[in-house]
């Protein structure tokens, strides 16, 4: 009665949406009366069957157990072959205990998928997915990586409804099924509740973090790789959570994921994990020593622009860090960036024809300009060039006037412009 009555409730919210957006689908900005709202009914209607299936096979197993149960105890020892009879029915039993489990199971994933369907009924979130991407969008270069949030409370309401009635500790729980399309399933459940803010502290607090940095120890399946690293890239937006992913091993795990990834999209969301981590201060000397900037320069490699544009990110929030302690006074010495490399590849991409890409490459360049010690090696490297075209050129004004103080306020840029003949 329990899932029958959630089942009215998931319908009840789905004709809500239907009626809100209209009886129609919306095919290309006009209404059709065969549309995607109408298939997702059909599946709807389908997977309810399913679910009263898997619960009138669950009611049998569970009559059957009870069944075994009573002839187990009403059974005499003393009778002939008794200790043999004993044994099979407890392993008839321990056979059913594990087909309820599974039917459990089964129950679960038939329940989110429900869940899932009535979200999808809404044109509105369909589109809003489309455009924000698997969760992140990575539009902004600090240490965020944004998601569009859901457009009213009723469709968080729907996103949370599976684990308000089935709990955080079971989902986790299907993480470890030995079927792997129950695990595949369980994490995108996991990663769809982590990409809303108001979700994470739970999940956390849940050790929903420990299982999703266990899956990229344990689990060589792509699909569940990938899958868990945009889970981590969301739950990554808070500054404790970084914290912890370090302590954990996360930087290496990550960095592990990307080398042996070959999906332009594994290595889109590890990259985004990897580039939130970047716009921590405290973790610089992890990020280098566990294989973090590496796998960012890696990753470059993938020219996947979805992937490029989170490199990017990261590059420039490592940039941004590193430029904070060195005007703190708690770093010295050149940029662990260009000891490590990464300024032949920011150079390049400092004209990128992706504006992204070249927002972020541009703020690399200029906050590695603020401290001389990196001058000379930017003169070298080619980097004075893309300073001077961004003071003139870059379409944002803080950008430009970041650039034009940084190369007016070094002795070293200044000589060598000189030397040029080149005015700012």
């Amino acid at each position: 009665m329990d899932y029958m009555e959630s089942i009215k409730k998931l319908e009840e919210k789905w004709v809500l949406n239907q009626q809100k957006h209209g009886e129609n689908g919306v095919i290309n900005g006009t209404y059709s009366k065969e549309g995607h709202v109408g298939s997702v009914s059909d599946e709807v209607s389908e997977v309810k069957m399913l679910l009263q299936n898997e619960i009138n096979l669950r009611k049998a197993a569970e009559e059957e157990i009870n069944i075994l149960r009573n002839q187990l105890a009403g059974f005499m020892p003393s009778e002939a072959g008794g200790d043999a009879d004993t044994v099979k029915l407890q392993r008839l039993l321990e056979d059913e205990t594990r087909q309820k489990k599974r039917l459990e199971e089964e129950v679960m994933i038939l329940k989110s998928q429900l869940s899932q369907l009535a979200l999808e009924a809404d044109p509105t979130r369909r589109l809003d997915r489309s455009r924000s991407g698997n969760g992140f969008t990575g539009v902004d270069y600090l240490s965020h990586v944004r998601h569009s949030p859901l457009k009213d409370n009723g469709q968080r309401s729907s996103i949370t409804n599976l684990h308000e009635q089935v709990g955080l500790q079971k989902i986790f729980s299907l993480l470890e099924s030995e079927d792997p399309n129950v695990r595949i399933h369980a994490v995108k459940v996991v990663a769809n509740l982590a990409a809303e803010e108001a979700n994470q502290e739970r999940i956390v607090e849940a050790g929903g973090l420990t299982s999703l940095l266990m899956l990229l120890r344990s689990w060589e399946d792509e699909t569940v790789r990938r899958v868990a690293a945009g889970a981590i890239a969301n739950l990554a937006m808070n500054e404790a959570n970084q914290e912890f992913i370090m302590a954990q091993g996360g930087i290496s795990l990550l960095a592990m994921t990307a080398a042996d990834a070959e999906d332009p999209q594994t290595l889109r969301m590890v990259a985004g994990a990897i580039a939130n981590l970047c716009g921590n201060d405290k973790l610089q000397m992890s990020l280098r020593s566990e294989g973090g900037i590496k796998a960012l320069l890696q990753m470059a490699r993938c020219r996947h622009p979805d992937v490029l544009s989170q490199v990017a990110r990261g590059i420039a929030n490592f940039a941004k860090c590193e430029s904070r302690a060195c005007t703190h006074g708690t770093k010295a010495g050149r940029s662990i960036l260009i000891e490590d490399g990464a300024l032949p590849w920011i150079v390049q991409n400092a004209n990128n024809e992706a504006s992204l890409i070249r927002r972020h490459t541009e703020l690399a360049l200029c906050h590695l300009a603020q401290h001389e010690v990196n001058a000379k090696d930017m003169i070298s490297g080619g980097a004075l060039w893309e300073l001077v075209r961004i003071s003139r050129d870059c379409s944002r004004e803080d950008i430009r006037t970041l650039a034009r103080r940084t190369l007016t306020s070094s002795s070293v840029f200044q000589s060598e412009l000189q030397r040029l003949r080149i005015d700012l």
